[in-house]
């Protein structure tokens, strides 16, 4: 569904931000993509949604070249920003000018998801807070029902009921045939929601693979010391003694820390990429 080959992007030809990377992504998944500040994870969203043009290599969204910017790829593909714009018009009329664009855009799931995150159906979007635009341009999102949906910081402005409802809302939304990709600095609000997870950092992907496969490759524990210096990955002071990752050798069940994973990855490259060789 998203296929990146030897993809080498940079916005100074002497700096590059990508060199030769790789990566293959499923439809029936929603994934996470993580990394630090200027790590590049929207621009590697904006070259998928042909936004930016890589300088080498191949980008390919759903069967398309999305530097060719062609219609049809368009209706396949929904692309929400970190920083949206909403006109000034009434919901319906929004829903007028843009469902049309859009072949599988259902007006009825659209309708249903404003409702469940409790937005108003008679408001001017521009009346609207923050939040509450965040809200429109998920619900829209979801609604149009293309194949790939890349989400850039979507839960920003979101209160803590609404994360939880997002949540909810994303996951109900997932269908065999698509593909959804959520880039966030806000780890923990994709508990409970996605199913595959990607970091980058330093130019290159350190970690692409699937939830079920980290907790069975790792254990996410607490020990009162660190003594198990073998196999411990991470750790970090917690009021017991120390949070940790471990490798998990005896294949015990652990509920897979995103926050921890994410900086055991970036703190211990060569032991975690040594483990999921």
């Amino acid at each position: 569904m998203i296929e990146l080959k030897n993809l080498t992007f940079g916005y100074k030809p002497k700096k590059l931000l990508f060199r030769d990377l790789n990566l293959s992504l499923q439809p029936g998944s929603i994934y996470g993509l993580l990394g630090k500040n200027g790590a590049g994870k929207s621009s590697l969203l904006r070259l998928m949604g042909g936004l930016l043009y890589p300088t080498a290599g191949s980008v390919d969204v759903a069967g398309f070249t999305p530097r060719k910017r062609e219609p049809a790829f368009f209706q396949e593909l929904y692309f929400i920003p970190e920083e949206i714009y909403l006109p000034s018009v009434s919901l319906s009329r929004y829903i007028d000018t843009m469902g049309p664009f859009y072949p599988k855009f259902d007006e009825g799931q659209f309708r249903k998801y404003l409702s469940e995150f409790d937005v108003p159906p008679d408001q001017k979007l521009t009346a609207m807070s923050y939040g509450q635009k965040k809200k429109v341009i998920i619900s829209f999102g979801l609604a149009t029902n293309t194949r790939v949906l890349i989400m850039d910081e979507p839960t920003n402005g979101l209160d803590i009921p609404s994360k939880s409802q997002f949540r909810k809302i994303v996951s109900s939304a997932l269908a065999p045939d698509r593909l959804m990709l959520i880039s966030t600095h806000q780890v923990r609000d994709l508990d409970h929601l996605i199913d595959g997870i990607i970091i980058i950092d330093e130019n290159e992907i350190l970690l692409n693979h699937s939830l079920a496969d980290i907790g069975d490759r790792l254990l996410f524990s607490s020990l009162s010391s660190v003594t198990e210096t073998d196999r411990v990955l991470y750790a970090e002071p917690s009021l017991r003694g120390y949070s940790v990752v471990l490798e998990n050798t005896e294949q015990e069940d652990s509920k897979v820390d995103l926050e921890r994973l994410f900086n055991a990855v970036v703190t211990n490259r060569s032991g975690i990429k040594n483990l999921f060789q």
